[in-house]
């Protein structure tokens, strides 16, 4: 239980200075605008490529990633469903999915992992399969779908290959699969610069909080209940009855998916909204939201497949 603790204070702690700082205006008119350039631009992918670079690629090829993988797929899945029928857009319907799916396998997973799984590493499937698919493939929807830059088909079609994030992802991916040894200066720096990604994210969180509507309340009431339902409830039920029902898995591996399954949005999905400027306020409530209301469904998990 300390692990779940322990990540909820961590993060909540840097979210409340963000607040703090917005409440105050110590970095200005623009300083949540330019957190989340820096963390969109430089230090997620700086982080991404470090990380990636470093992983053990076979992990991939684990009965449990395909578990998250169908879970995901079926989650977002419904929550792409219910926005075409609702008419929420093609933007605002691909953040609220990513709301629905994307766990936050970083700042909160790792902790997890260690204190209730025993085990860093058992989180690296799902972080990789975010990194490498999920948020190039988002990213891409977004760019084509017209919340990104204007231009010619053929140059929005070249989309992955010119977002830092899917750059930093697969750049990373490249390298372990290579096995090529990335040079110390060149590491390092970058190990540096990426060490900036998730406080400048939890921080540009925190500011836009202040002034914000009491979450789940305003016009994205209904996508923002639908993600936090599907995200809290319904990825770890979903989870739990393909690892059970069709992968027959049982056990500390049971635990291991449904636990990752379970945790709440991931706040990086705050930023990719910020960057397009769509689904700001779906993302920010659905991510406070689901961290909060995560919390006693990890207790629970965890007291139950324990």
């Amino acid at each position: 239980m300390q692990g779940v603790l322990t990540g909820f204070a961590v993060i909540g702690v840097v979210i409340a200075v963000g607040y703090l700082i917005g409440l105050r205006g110590s970095l200005g008119e623009h300083g949540r605008d330019v957190l989340t350039k820096l963390a969109f631009n430089v230090a997620s992918p700086a982080l991404l490529f470090t990380t990636l670079a470093r992983a053990d690629l076979s992990v991939i090829f684990s009965g449990g990633l395909l578990v998250t993988v169908l879970s995901t797929a079926a989650v977002a899945g419904l929550f792409v469903a219910v926005g075409v029928v609702r008419g929420w857009g093609i933007g605002r319907t691909t953040i609220g999915a990513l709301c629905s799916s994307y766990v936050n396998s970083g700042n909160l997973g790792i902790p997890i992992s260690v204190y209730v799984l025993g085990n860093a590493s058992l989180v690296a499937p799902v972080m990789l399969f975010q990194l490498v698919v999920v948020s190039p493939l988002a990213l891409t929807v977004l760019d084509l779908s017209g919340a990104g830059e204007k231009g010619p088909l053929w140059l929005r079609l070249l989309t992955p290959l010119r977002n830092p994030i899917a750059v930093g992802s697969l750049a990373g991916v490249a390298v372990a699969a290579s096995r090529v040894h990335v040079p110390d200066p060149v590491m390092e720096p970058l190990t540096l610069i990426g060490n900036m990604a998730v406080p400048a994210v939890l921080i540009g969180f925190g500011i836009s909080l202040r002034g914000s509507k009491v979450p789940g309340r305003g016009a994205d009431r209904q996508p923002v209940l639908l993600s936090v339902a599907l995200k809290v409830v319904g990825q770890p039920v979903i989870a739990w009855a393909l690892a059970v029902g069709v992968f027959g898995i049982h056990g500390a591996a049971l635990l291991d998916v449904v636990v990752t399954s379970a945790l709440p949005g991931a706040q990086n999905l705050y930023t990719y909204a910020s960057r397009y400027r769509v689904g700001e306020g779906l993302a920010r409530d659905s991510i406070l939201l689901s961290t909060v209301l995560s919390v006693p469904v990890l207790v629970g998990i965890a007291a139950l497949l324990g």
